[in-house]
């Protein structure tokens, strides 16, 4: 179902047309629609029927509360990874039994946090890290559930910036290095061994390499098994892609099909972190052009948004479709849409075909996942206000920054 769709020439979210929202909370604004949300997470939902199964939104793709909340509603786990991610979890009403804590650099005060908040698992991600998670549960008189990450070595065929499975990235625990570990962790006195990982990358179209890495995490178990040290639970991590442009991205049953396939018959519980296939497709970036610039070798559409605002283009090169909210009867040109920050990969999208006037709006598609998030300060903007729609109604979710509050805590030398 298309949740952002246009009706008498203007592009509206659910039943609610852009320019209201604009003419309401200003641009730049992110926009979600809340039934894309719902309808992304029953998919997963549906496609786990019948499994003992538990999906953990990959909190990094979009942390505004009201997402979190939504997704807390509808009985989500959570993955995150770092203490601050854990605290919105928990105030935004995510139950912290149900929250798996990663990434690579926890600090003593992210694992005694994690600890005294009784997540349901930390992935410790190197034997630095096992002895750090050890002593911080026993300066606490406590057990602290853990599993490995398992580097599984296998290609995810993605961008190499998302790619996290290969033995060159920084993630994760060597796949022949996993069971000395193992070992290991079953004599340290102050950890209770519940579960095994794995996550080799974002933004996958192809979930054959997903399958593999699961098999070969299976393999694993049995050995584990073996030398008596029973999993509780199976962790196969997140990735799976969305169309952006011509992707042809599976939905989540035929993404997930093979992985339970490769799976069928254990008896451990499997857990799933989606974070980009619940929220990509869900939400827009609004903004305003400023100027149309016309030059002898590029036209430029210069709009309000800017790389601080979204920034997966100007660091992967990422394509976002970018739609005119009315639709207009006057001439297409090509353009480079940019923003109005100081660097020359300050760009949106280059060379798009637009038909537009300077005061128009823009919609920058499927900018749910890794925006807002990803957003900054930089020439002192303010970040964007978000808002979720539902429906016909508008719900403002997060204020627009204003500059006073930018450099509310410095201070001036004497």
């Amino acid at each position: 179902m298309n949740f952002f769709a246009y009706r008498d020439g203007t592009l509206r979210a659910e039943e609610v047309p852009l320019p209201q929202i604009a003419a309401a909370h200003g641009t730049p604004c992110y926009i979600y629609s809340r039934a894309a949300l719902e309808d992304a997470f029953a998919a997963y939902q549906r496609a786990l029927a019948g499994r003992d199964a538990l999906v953990c939104y990959a909190v990094k793709a979009n942390s505004n509360l009201a997402i979190l909340n939504l997704f807390a509603r509808l009985g989500a786990g959570f993955d995150v990874l770092s203490g601050g991610e854990l605290a919105r979890v928990i105030a935004a009403g995510g139950d912290p039994a149900k929250v798996i804590f990663s990434g690579v650099g926890k600090s003593e005060a992210d694992l005694r946090q994690a600890i005294e908040a009784g997540v349901h698992c930390l992935n410790v991600e190197s034997p630095a890290e096992l002895d750090r998670v050890n002593a911080v549960a026993g300066m606490l008189g406590k057990r602290a559930p853990i599993s490995l990450r398992v580097n599984p070595d296998v290609d995810p065929k993605t961008h190499p910036y998302i790619s996290t499975g290969l033995r060159s990235n920084k993630f994760g625990v060597a796949y022949d290095e996993a069971l000395p570990l193992y070992r290991r962790a079953r004599d340290l006195p102050n950890l209770d061994i519940t579960g095994i990982a794995c996550h080799i990358g974002s933004q996958l179209l192809d979930p054959a390499p997903a399958a593999e890495a699961a098999a070969k995490v299976a393999l694993l178990a049995d050995a584990l098994a073996a030398e008596g040290i029973s999993l509780k639970h199976m962790d196969l991590g997140g990735g799976k892609g969305i169309r952006y442009r011509d992707e042809d991205a599976p939905d989540a049953a035929a993404y997930l099909a093979p992985l339970l396939a490769a799976l069928d018959g254990r008896r451990e519980k499997l857990v799933f972190e989606p974070g980009r296939s619940l929220v990509g497709n869900a939400g827009v970036l609004l903004t305003r052009i400023e100027y149309l610039k016309h030059g002898e070798e590029k036209n430029f559409a210069i709009v309000d948004a800017a790389m601080n605002d979204l920034l997966r283009p100007a660091l992967y090169d990422a394509w976002h479709d970018i739609r005119p909210v009315r639709q207009r009867a006057v001439d297409e040109d090509i353009y480079e849409v940019v923003g109005p920050v100081c660097e020359s990969g300050d760009f949106l999208g280059h060379a798009r075909s637009l038909a537009v006037e300077a005061g128009d709006l823009l919609a920058i598609m499927s900018a749910g996942a890794y925006g807002m998030v990803m957003s900054s300060n930089y020439n002192t903007r303010p970040r964007a206000a978000e808002v979720v729609v539902d429906g016909n109604q508008v719900r403002l979710v997060r204020e627009r920054e204003r500059i006073e509050q930018l450099f509310a805590g410095e201070r001036v030398l004497p």
